[in-house]
């Protein structure tokens, strides 16, 4: 039996909203057969550092702060420049997702962001792979990828509101991301392990 895809989910929440997301990821990885191992970045430890390095897939998240991601975020994205030298997560696939108040909120920069960094690490990036909902008249905001984003998954819900009322067609995308980085995983490793048993063709 083939081992299932190793996805790590590395986020930080703020106020627990970016926690129900990173659980809705969580979900779909783990319906798609994966095997998922969650990190909290604003609490680093070897332990963190060792499952992140032993991933297949990682998967980031975090609210979207003025304009990017958190600050604890990106104080953790600093914190792997020893793993970007040695290009340690070097074709790990890799993916992201995030929230904010408003409906835009400038998250494209926050999701941007992620995927610049997966690239400085040598990442395969994950798209949302949704078509935009919500975007035609006869579509509903309960629609997958309602807000119409493609480089991961991103939500929004007014400041003041917990998370408990987080909208559901924002839960069913990141699920939807979870499942999607899930199966790609599994066919890149897959994959890897097809050419790998080919027999030399050298002549």
């Amino acid at each position: 039996m083939e081992k299932p895809p190793v996805i790590v989910i590395a986020y930080h929440s703020g106020r627990g909203h970016t926690e129900v997301l990173a659980q809705s990821v969580r979900a779909g990885a783990l319906a798609a057969g994966a095997d998922v191992t969650m990190v909290t970045v604003d609490t680093m430890d070897d332990a963190k550092w060792e499952a992140l390095d032993n991933a297949d897939a990682i998967v980031f998240g975090a609210p979207t702060y003025m304009g990017s991601a958190s600050g604890k975020f990106h104080t953790f994205a600093e914190s792997t420049n020893k793993r970007w030298a040695r290009q340690a997560w070097k074709d790990k696939l890799g993916s992201g997702f995030t929230i904010g108040a408003c409906k835009a909120g400038d998250k494209d920069s926050t999701l941007g962001y992620f995927a610049t960094l997966g690239a400085q690490h040598g990442m395969i990036w994950v798209s949302l792979g949704l078509l935009p909902g919500w975007h035609l008249s006869h579509e509903s905001e309960n629609d997958l990828n309602r807000l119409g984003y493609f480089n991961g998954a991103a939500a929004t819900l007014p400041g003041d509101l917990p998370p408990d009322v987080m909208h559901k067609a924002d839960i069913a995308t990141a699920e939807h991301l979870g499942e999607r980085v899930a199966q790609l995983t599994a066919i890149h490793l897959a994959g890897r392990a097809a050419l790998a048993a080919e027999p030399s063709r050298a002549e």
